[in-house]
């Protein structure tokens, strides 16, 4: 008896063992969890000071401009006078009750799509092309990347002489085979195709250097062994390329298609919006209502209706682009 009140004595002056190793005991479930290290707390309140200017920037360029066209877009505004009246929902009546803004939406998210899909299928052909062809691709990729070096304003002066039925290069090939020179900008029905071929020309190279940066990136040893194992054409691509370059692919189609959507210089150079409403896009008439029709109200209504479909357009992309990195993070 006297030696069981001794042993419990000693337990109960005993003091309590802590974690001192790497890991601890949680409260819940006994798993082991990792112990912060000693001025854990110190570097992350440090980080958070890093990072203030970066959100102070966020919040001076991004919110706060937002806010500011969502108060707008409740006001009869003009460029001199912004929030002159209160006009409720004047505005959005105007501005989405007619079917040209509809339409511009429309044929902006449509036109988005299409040159992103176009630029993205061309770069990763020429990129893949280059990857096989050249060891060293430095001439051939600085050739390939002269277009994304011109201004907007100068591909669209460009294209629209090489549209120019009257002695463009479009109508010189045509004659040489004996065909009518071609009518593309002056027609309803291929106006923005030519819109978008200019836009494909100036673009489609940024698509092709970020997926040529992906290949260069691969072991070529990887290459050589899945070639010896019999992978050739579609295998290799599908086995060994895809999963090494599909994160940066979603990448420039993200890209892409968010510099699809501020398509403005291509349109007023080539077109002004024309012939009739066939190449009016969102940005082009966000532009005509502001500064040519001074309703600053009306123009923030298309603003804010434009960025809402830019972000349920880009949504599966951006999915996309995160499963992407999540995959390529993933230990084999």
């Amino acid at each position: 008896m006297a030696d069981t009140l001794e042993s419990a004595a000693r337990r109960e002056a005993a003091p309590a063992a802590s974690p001192q190793g790497p890991t601890a005991r949680g409260r819940q479930g006994g798993r082991a969890r990792p112990a912060l290290a000693p001025g854990t707390s110190g570097v992350r309140r440090f980080g958070r000071f890093l990072l203030t200017p970066a959100v102070l920037g966020w919040l001076l360029i991004g919110v706060i401009p937002l806010l500011f066209i969502a108060a707008n877009s409740f006001f009869e505004s003009t460029l001199g006078k912004p929030l002159r009246r209160w006009s409720g929902l004047e505005n959005y009546q105007e501005a989405l009750g007619g079917p040209d803004a509809v339409a511009a939406i429309v044929r902006t998210a449509a036109y988005a799509v299409g040159v992103t899909a176009a630029s993205v299928a061309l770069g990763l052909i020429l990129a893949l092309a280059v990857h096989s062809a050249w060891r060293r691709p430095g001439a051939l990729r600085a050739a390939l990347l002269l277009p994304l070096f011109i201004p907007p304003v100068v591909v669209g002066v460009l294209f629209k002489q090489v549209f120019n039925p009257e002695g463009g290069l479009l109508a010189v090939l045509a004659k040489a085979v004996g065909l009518p020179a071609p009518v593309v900008l002056s027609s309803t029905d291929t106006a923005l195709l030519g819109v978008a071929a200019a836009d494909v020309w100036e673009w489609t190279p940024l698509v092709f250097l970020l997926v040529l940066a992906a290949l260069l990136t691969l072991d070529r040893s990887v290459l050589e062994a899945a070639r010896l194992d019999g992978a050739r054409g579609l295998s290799l691509f599908r086995g060994v390329l895809w999963p090494a370059i599909a994160a940066a692919v979603a990448a420039a189609a993200l890209i892409r298609l968010v510099l699809a959507f501020k398509v403005f210089d291509l349109v007023s150079v080539m077109t002004s919006g024309g012939p009739g409403q066939s190449t009016t896009v969102a940005s082009y008439l966000i532009h005509r209502v502001a500064l040519r029709e001074f309703d600053l109200g009306r123009a923030s209504v298309l603003t804010l209706a434009l960025a809402i479909v830019v972000t349920l357009v880009t949504a599966p992309l951006l999915a996309l682009n995160a499963r992407a990195n999540r995959l390529e993070e993933e230990p084999a």
